[in-house]
């Protein structure tokens, strides 16, 4: 009996991705360039089941049913076009090409079109949930080549997370438009996990609150509107103790890493001219991380003033739950209008309510408000920004107080708050009428003769004004970027 899909990269996604198939009554074919790692995996985790082992990319194509599945699950980048390459002269035309890895949308855009001229369809497909994830339901989102999607259907669909019998799992949009959702999805994961952080340091330095009085808090916090995974897991990370009985959490050191998700999200976003200030404000408070050894030096040369917090802490703790739900509901603000903006620009046909449902289960976002979202968008497919949505105006609305609350007690206790102070200052801009840009354009026309419309006067309309009396009337010419 022939496979029904082959996948190549044996680590633990590529691993769970294999045994969640076989579980669902997949025949799966299996390779590993490091070839002894297939002996492993069979002898191993994948012992008593149907998965067949191969040791060379000839005999795994060979091993599979037409059309031929193959799924990629390694490095993004240059190890995947290479494996590409040498798949091609081996696949017939029709056979599919699956990239599972977190690739950046531009080279799934252009894998997509180079594939479908040597006859293959391509197709590139955003998978969260971590390890648990992809052996128990990941959140699959898939795009590229849509011809391919009746193929792999069946079998993404029944090894996605479900929620309420749904499949966390639709096709998303053409070419790039997978990995562009599952590139936004972990740029709001930045944002999450920033803003998990902030609160916590809020209430450990600023309320002087120990670890298990916070993990009974999160804890708390977690059976309310905060209701998701990363809350529930901070919870978990917070009752873990070390070998000495101590919270493990103090025993990290406090220097993030990142593989470049949320970073592609803010230069994208800067592409396209969306303010998405509270994740890229993320992506940089990881980089200030890193520079430990700089920032140990300046708190001995810089140091802090003590302040004690002498108010009511159960009051602040409100406010801090507050300004964590209120800023969290910016980030997927954000992110929405960010994929709002990347399917005008790359002619992508994106259902957002679709997108919510398929991160409310298997996801590292998955949280209760995503339910919200989607209702959001099916009541208004054209929606603008969610903010606009009388749900999320409302909880703003009500969070309002306690946000700024939590903002300020960061500013009077020194204790930073970057993602809080940027969704705060988002949410004001975005609703005030006028903004100062105007003076901004003023001073762009006195150096630069850029020239400036006029409220008076119809959009479209551009005027200069020669400002010193010794620059005459010639403009320079009206762009934006």
């Amino acid at each position: 009996m022939t496979a029904n899909i082959g996948l190549i990269g044996l680590a633990v996604m590529g691993q769970n991705l294999v045994l969640n198939m076989n579980d669902h009554g997949f025949k799966v074919a299996v390779y590993n360039r490091t070839t002894s790692r297939v002996d492993e995996f069979l002898e191993g985790p994948a012992k008593g089941t149907n998965i067949v082992g191969t040791y060379s990319l000839e005999q795994l194509v060979d091993s599979l049913d037409a059309p031929r599945r193959v799924m990629l699950m390694v490095k993004a980048g240059d190890v995947l076009d290479q494996y590409i390459e040498n798949l091609l002269p081996l696949l017939s035309a029709g056979d599919i090409i699956i990239d599972g890895g977190n690739s950046l949308y531009s080279d799934s855009n252009r894998r997509t079109d180079y594939l479908r001229d040597n006859g293959i369809l391509y197709i590139g497909t955003g998978v969260s949930g971590g390890e648990e994830g992809a052996r128990h339901g990941p959140s699959i989102m898939p795009g590229g080549n849509k011809d391919a999607w009746p193929a792999v259907k069946p079998i993404f669909q029944a090894i996605s997370a479900k929620v309420d019998g749904a499949p966390c799992c639709e096709w998303v949009g053409d070419n790039g438009g997978g990995h562009y959702v599952k590139m936004v999805h972990n740029g709001i994961e930045y944002g999450d996990m920033q803003l998990i952080c902030e609160a916590y340091q809020l209430m450990r330095e600023g309320l002087g609150l120990s670890v298990d009085e916070i993990q009974e808090i999160f804890a708390q916090w977690n059976n309310g509107v905060l209701d998701s995974y990363l809350v529930e897991i901070t919870a978990n990370i917070l009752a873990y103790k070390d070998e000495n009985g101590q919270p493990l959490l103090d025993s990290i050191l406090d220097t993030a890493g990142q593989k470049g998700t949320g970073k592609w999200t803010g230069i994208n976003a800067l592409d396209m001219g969306i303010p998405l200030t509270l994740i890229a404000e993320s992506v940089f408070a990881r980089c200030l991380s890193a520079q430990k050894e700089e920032r140990v030096k300046v708190a001995e040369s810089l140091p802090k003033q003590t302040v004690v917090f002498n108010g009511d802490k159960k009051a602040m703790i409100d406010a801090i739950h507050d300004a964590l739900y209120a800023s969290k509901i910016i980030s997927y603000a954000q992110g929405f209008q960010l994929m709002r903006e990347a399917a005008k620009e790359y002619k992508w046909t994106l259902n957002y309510g679709d997108i919510a449902l398929m991160w409310r289960g298997g996801c590292i976002i998955r949280s209760q408000f995503l339910g919200n979202i989607k209702q959001a968008y099916d009541e208004n497919p054209e929606l603008e920004n969610l903010l606009l949505a009388d749900f999320f105006a409302q909880a703003m609305v009500k969070a309002d107080v306690g946000w700024r609350q939590a903002v300020i007690l960061g500013i009077q206790l020194n204790v930073p708050t970057p993602a809080f102070s940027s969704a705060l200052a988002y949410f004001d801009g975005y609703r005030t009428a006028r903004l100062p840009a105007n003076l901004l354009q003023a001073q762009r026309d006195y150096f630069g003769a850029h020239s400036y419309e006029r409220t008076d006067k119809p959009r479209g309309e551009f005027f200069h004004t020669d400002w010193t009396g010794q620059g005459g009337k010639t403009a320079s010419s009206t762009y934006n970027v």
